[in-house]
């Protein structure tokens, strides 16, 4: 769908979820100090300007990365997201916001390596302007990334973090998610997967969760924050969710620890609620 343009929802709550978690698996890779890589299938354009242009149409930042700026009382937890936030915004004033690249690239040691697909040609455009003094660190490529990161997996170092977020507007999407964590699994085995999904009332949306659970992997977590009410007329995003297989061990109570405050501060009715679930070897 090459009309989708994540900008207009930049810095929103489901953002916030979003990369959130990502960084979190990504400062667990880390740790043990041995190369690994980061794979984006639906990157984006990497950084993205909330005072002008498509962001400030909507200003969905308002009700996601912009509650918790000025907050006193993050939990610890949540630090290293809103760090990697300000880092783009040293002046204290909240004008950009991050894509899930750039979050990656900030909080990866230079030695590993990033590979972002983006199918979108303006967002291509920007993402590769974005990353233009990376050097061989980062390659970007125009195409399909469901399809593309067949050819990269598994990486040269056997470890890394995929990420997929699909715009989900075809709702084709939700079993092309399906169809290529399959396929990924089979060829990479014990990589770690990170896919985004939005919380609607459409079937397919309702049913992905139900359908990850049943991959072959060592082990998942299911994370979602409902931040409002479904509507009555079943349009509109009522929260995301992050599903993770191959989750590090450690995860479950970063989120139980932080979940309760997140959900609080991004909750847009009383109906506000939070999902962690687990399973397999976890």
């Amino acid at each position: 769908m090459l009309s989708y343009r994540h900008a207009f929802h930049a810095g929103n709550h489901a953002d916030v979820l979003k990369h959130f978690v990502e960084i979190e698996l990504l400062r667990y890779l880390g740790q043990k100090g041995t190369p690994f890589w980061y794979l984006d299938t639906h990157a984006g354009a990497g950084v993205y300007a909330l005072t002008e242009g498509y962001a400030a149409r909507n200003a969905e930042h308002e009700t996601g990365i912009a509650r918790l700026w000025d907050r006193s009382d993050l939990p610890p937890t949540l630090q290293p997201y809103l760090e990697t936030v300000r880092a783009l915004n040293p002046d204290g004033r909240l004008r950009l916001y991050p894509g899930s690249p750039w979050c990656a690239a900030h909080v990866m040691d230079s030695s590993n390596k990033l590979r972002l697909f983006e199918l979108h040609p303006t967002d291509h455009q920007i993402l590769a302007e974005n990353f233009a003094e990376a050097g061989r660190r980062v390659q970007i490529r125009r195409e399909d990334g469901f399809e593309g990161i067949k050819a990269l997996l598994p990486p040269p170092p056997r470890r890394a973090l995929t990420l997929i977020d699909p715009p989900y507007e075809d709702k084709r999407d939700y079993q092309h998610v399906v169809s290529a964590l399959k396929e990924a699994l089979k060829r990479f085995a014990t990589g770690v997967y990170a896919i985004w999904y939005p919380r609607l009332q459409r079937v397919e949306a309702r049913t992905l969760p139900e359908n990850l659970k049943k991959l072959p992997a060592k082990n998942w977590l299911h994370v979602a924050v409902d931040v409002a009410t479904p509507s009555t007329d079943g349009f509109g995003m009522h929260g995301s969710g992050m599903f993770i297989l191959n989750a590090p061990w450690t995860l479950p109570g970063v989120l139980q620890e932080t979940l309760p405050w997140l959900t609080a501060a991004l909750a847009t009715d009383d109906r506000a609620r939070f999902i962690l679930e687990t399973g397999g070897d976890l």
